[in-house]
């Protein structure tokens, strides 16, 4: 069996609840996901949580519970959450669970035994809210530290490193060879800048027992565990070495073919822990003798109404309420609509029900209904005699949108979708088939258009299936065809034979007024 295309959003950290940022990383990854099934390719898609840490301790203990089950609590309402986000993902991995540990403590071992890892002492400053150690660079102008990371004090303590600055040229070097290992673009060139004009300093890879217990204990040195971030990038390779990956032989399972994901094709992440996978991780690896992933893949954050969402102010969009209130392809549509993948975007209740309404309900909605209902009052629902009269104007249609989902240009993607849906939508204005309909003469022209019409609406399930998966299968189902759309392939033009019997329409997208509490 040959590799799967192997994909992975970011492990989020357990210690808090579900927002729009982990929504939108997670459709993301998911419509990728989907474009690749469509083209036939078997993929596995891995997400999860990042659950060790001084915050997990922290807030565990401020409860008084153990840090286990507060996060088995938690980890609960995250499930929920991807599920109710209607992912295709195959796994999802929590940095607690056996097969994680096992790997982390073989790599920790491999890299120690080959001399990656020295002791030293280190004295200077913390952030605990960061969990990151800071130098005098990190000082603002005014000689204080920023306060993203809350209380900074100052520590001695021994502590293992890990050697990054021995590769600091060699991963120069490589990013410059592999011009699409960090994209976009500009964030690669962020890379760079900050590799070519900063001295990679060493990395601590542990933290003392004495300070933090919770987390994965170092296996050459049971006074120390793992720094999170050494243990959350680990989970990319645990839970293929876990499967037995023949790529990563000695990290867990024996050698399984049927379980080759490694290397990543694509990892996708918040523009906040760039560093992290393109410095850390290749670096990591390349010591480990593991191969690169293919891409790391960086999206930007959001804003609600042109400013930083907080919770303090009440200024922020909660995923679940709106995928209850308008539906989850809905939700969908708005993110990979709304904002390509990069670029920081900014959601605004307007926004959203504008493109409900023009581009959903009207748009899309009303095109498949139209189209069916009119099938189903003038020729009882029965596709007439196939026509090629759309034919030139859909396929090409669907090539394009197929070269710009291959490149993952999912905005893209569905701004070409949409200018089909508008076309076929003008079609049945010019074309005007209601009066055709009073006119026994033009029975053969009316024909030829509710067929372009029912078979455009079928091409139009299949394309927008790794976007809106839900409302695709709808579409589908009220044509009255059995099979699920999802391969591009079905996206040929001719796919509907005469004589075929469809269903009655259904509204996808039920107009409606926005709730005045989600106004802005």
């Amino acid at each position: 069996m040959s590799k799967k295309y192997y994909l992975t959003t970011a492990i989020d950290y357990v210690n808090g609840h579900p927002h729009l940022g982990h929504a939108y990383e997670k459709v993301v990854t998911d419509a990728i996901a989907r474009v690749h099934q469509s083209f036939g390719e078997s993929t596995f898609f891995l997400t999860g949580l990042d659950e060790h840490g001084q915050k997990v301790q922290k807030a565990a203990t401020e409860q008084g519970l153990n840090p286990q089950d507060y996060c088995d609590d938690l980890a609960a309402s995250w499930k929920v959450f991807v599920d109710q986000l209607g992912l295709c993902h195959d796994d999802f991995v929590r940095t607690t669970q056996d097969r994680h540990r096992e790997v982390v403590q073989k790599l920790l071992m491999r890299l120690h035994e080959e001399g990656h890892f020295y002791k030293a002492t280190y004295q200077g400053y913390y952030s605990a809210k960061q969990e990151t150690f800071l130098t005098e660079k990190d000082r603002g102008e005014d000689g204080a530290f920023d306060p993203l990371y809350g209380e900074v004090v100052e520590l001695l303590e021994d502590n293992y490193y890990f050697k990054l600055g021995r590769h600091q040229q060699w991963l120069i070097e490589y990013i410059e060879s592999h011009p699409d290992f960090v994209t976009p673009e500009y964030r690669r060139n962020e890379v760079l800048g900050f590799l070519k004009n900063q001295t990679l300093e060493d990395l601590c890879i542990s933290r003392p027992q004495s300070r933090l217990s919770w987390g994965i204990p170092l296996p050459f040195d049971p006074d120390y565990v793992t720094y999170v971030w050494f243990d959350a990038l680990t989970n990319y390779a645990s839970i293929p070495a876990s499967m037995g990956d023949p790529a990563l032989p000695g990290f867990g399972k024996a050698p399984d073919k049927e379980a080759a994901l490694w290397p990543a094709d694509i990892h996708v992440i918040g523009k906040d822990i760039l560093k992290f996978h393109a410095v850390y991780w290749p670096i990591m690896l390349k010591a480990a003798g593991f191969a690169m992933p293919r891409q790391i893949c960086v999206h930007g954050w959001w804003q609600k109404d042109g400013q930083k969402m907080s919770k303090s102010t009440g200024n922020v969009v909660d995923p679940i309420e709106v995928i209850e209130e308008w539906g989850v392809d809905a939700f969908r549509y708005y993110l990979l609509r709304e904002l390509d993948i990069g670029p920081d975007g900014n959601w605004t209740d307007k926004g959203f029900h504008a493109r409900y309404s023009a581009e959903l309900a009207n748009g899309l909605g009303n095109l498949i209904n139209r189209s069916l209902a009119m099938l189903n009052r003038y020729r009882s629902g029965v596709v007439p005699a196939p026509c090629d009269e759309l034919k030139p104007e859909v396929s090409e249609a669907a090539d394009e949108v197929l070269d710009l989902a291959r490149s993952h240009r999912l905005q893209a993607s569905l701004r070409r979708i949409w200018e089909l849906i508008a076309r076929v939508n003008q079609f049945i204005d010019q074309t005007a088939p209601f009066k055709l309909a009073k006119d026994p003469s033009q029975s053969d022209r009316l024909d030829e258009i509710l067929y372009t019409l029912v078979e455009s609406c079928r091409v139009i399930g299949v394309l927008l299936h790794p976007f809106l998966p839900i409302t695709s299968k709808k579409i589908y189902e009220q044509l009255g065809l059995e099979v699920v759309p999802h391969l591009f392939e079905y996206a040929t033009w001719g796919g509907l034979p005469q004589g075929h019997q469809a269903c009655a329409p259904e509204p996808l997208f039920p107009r409606k007024d926005l709730p005045t509490k989600q106004e802005s």
